[in-house]
């Protein structure tokens, strides 16, 4: 009997007071590696669109790609919805668990449709729509918002730039006491695995990055370019409580997968995460709370962009830009509020070509060398030193030397959205496909991705 192939999508299972979906991803690692099932892919964890007013905690959903029987994938459906339905916090007000069921070869459409939810909006018709089409399954608890990122977790197959993380997950006794993760061995891990992994910890800061500070059930997570080293890595933290499990998840961290160049600033709507250049047109201002605003224009629209508190001295670089500095930005459209226009939230900036920047001096004495004073506006000026006056004397204008340089300039990692690609990836990124078409028998996944 031929295998049946069976991808799985997960999303919208968890809320602010705990849980975590690949927690129950995890979870369904273990019970589907019992019934004999195969996996194609390690689980991947999808960030959707980061700037959607409904997204979950982490925005993110998860995947699972397998294949088996049909008498054991059958099996496996059951169990999958047992432990959504145990894991999921269905008391929460905003939390909509959605479970998504596709089989065989996955087509273009939940790849588009995936993008559109990473890169815009997409809407449940949509999803449901597809899943209809092409012969899926949905099973959406309460709204059934989570059916949306479900679907896009299973058509993103990353076969683009990829990324990869370890979690490391703690025991329900422990969930409500601090994490016992010793620091110094996750500074140490990161000295010794730097550059492969990457925000491990703030260095503005030098606070740990790798423990989360939500009541989830995460102990910690390690991000990197490959199975192997987040493996290595994770061998490398000391920790005072026990693990309950760990799983390698294949991700779309750190990969910028959400930012899309603009034609131009007219095309900015709400919600959109952008690039998009332009001239700045009003000079940064810091307004109260420690946010740092500034316009630019592509000569046709103007838009706001702001850099906030918490991007430290990431602020202190959109401050030295002047009116006439080229640039070009990155972030999420902020629609408009009752104080301030439609705006976009930055996340990296990028400074093209910097403007002239120039300062007027008075003019220098002919007769003794020192500097003249003015004798007010339009009255010329004269030398205190040796009296010489000069009526026809104007201040001179002096090109002088800006303090910062063309290139691309990112906030530290601790105020990182996960998609955001830090700098330390740049000419890292995977360019060759990943196949999610061959024979079972010719993948190979790094062992051991995965206890129990």
């Amino acid at each position: 009997m031929e295998p049946v192939f069976l991808h799985i999508g997960i999303d919208d299972t968890d809320s602010p007071r705990g849980g975590c979906t690949t927690y129950i991803g995890a979870l369904l690692v273990e019970r589907l590696s019992k019934l004999g099932l195969k996996f194609i892919d390690y689980p991947n964890l999808v960030r959707l669109n980061p700037n959607v007013p409904w997204k979950t905690r982490g925005n993110g959903a998860v995947s699972l790609r397998i294949f088996g029987s049909q008498e054991a994938i059958e099996k496996a459906k059951e169990v999958i919805i047992t432990v959504v339905e145990e894991e999921s916090d269905f008391d929460w007000n905003g939390t909509d668990p959605g479970l998504v069921f596709i089989y065989g070869e996955l087509p273009q459409e939940l790849t588009s449709f995936s993008n559109r939810a990473i890169q815009s909006l997409v809407t449940m018709k949509e999803a449901i729509d597809l899943i209809k089409h092409f012969g899926g399954e949905a099973i959406g608890y309460k709204r059934g918002r989570g059916i949306i990122g479900a679907l896009a977790a299973i058509g993103e197959r990353l076969q683009g730039d990829h990324t990869y993380e370890l979690i490391a997950y703690r025991k329900k006794e422990n969930r409500d006491l601090p994490r016992g993760v010793d620091e110094d061995s996750a500074r140490t891990m990161d000295r010794e695995t730097y550059p492969e992994t990457f925000n491990n910890l703030d260095p503005e800061t030098g606070r740990i990055l790798v423990t989360p500070r939500g009541p989830d059930p995460v102990l910690y997570g390690i991000r990197g370019e490959s199975p192997e080293v987040v493996y290595r890595a994770h061998g490398m933290v000391k920790v005072y409580e026990e693990i309950e499990r760990w799983v390698i998840f294949r991700t779309n961290h750190g990969t910028d997968s959400h930012l899309r160049p603009t034609m131009g600033l007219s095309l900015a709507k709400p919600y959109m995460p952008i690039i998009a250049m332009g001239r700045v047109l009003r000079a940064p201002r810091r307004i109260e709370g420690g946010h740092v605003l500034f316009s630019i224009t592509d000569g046709i629209r103007s838009i706001n962009c702001a850099a906030y508190e918490p991007t430290g001295d990431f602020r202190r670089i959109v401050e030295k830009l002047i009116e006439g500095d080229l640039v070009e930005i990155y972030g999420g459209v902020r629609p408009a509020s009752r104080n301030y226009p439609i705006t976009i939230n930055l996340e990296k900036l990028r400074i093209l070509k910097l403007a002239p920047k120039y300062s007027l001096e008075n003019p220098l004495c002919p007769s003794c060398g020192k500097r003249m004073k003015s004798m007010g506006k339009e009255k010329g000026f004269r030398c205190d030193a040796c009296g010489f006056k000069d009526r026809e004397a104007k201040k001179i204008v002096k090109e002088v030397a800006r303090d910062i340089t063309e290139g691309l300039y990112i906030p530290p990692p601790r105020c990182h959205r996960h998609l955001t690609k830090p700098l330390v990836r740049y000419g890292r990124e995977k360019l060759n496909p990943w196949s999610l078409t061959q024979e079972p028998s010719c993948l190979r996944l790094f062992t051991p991705w995965h206890e129990p």
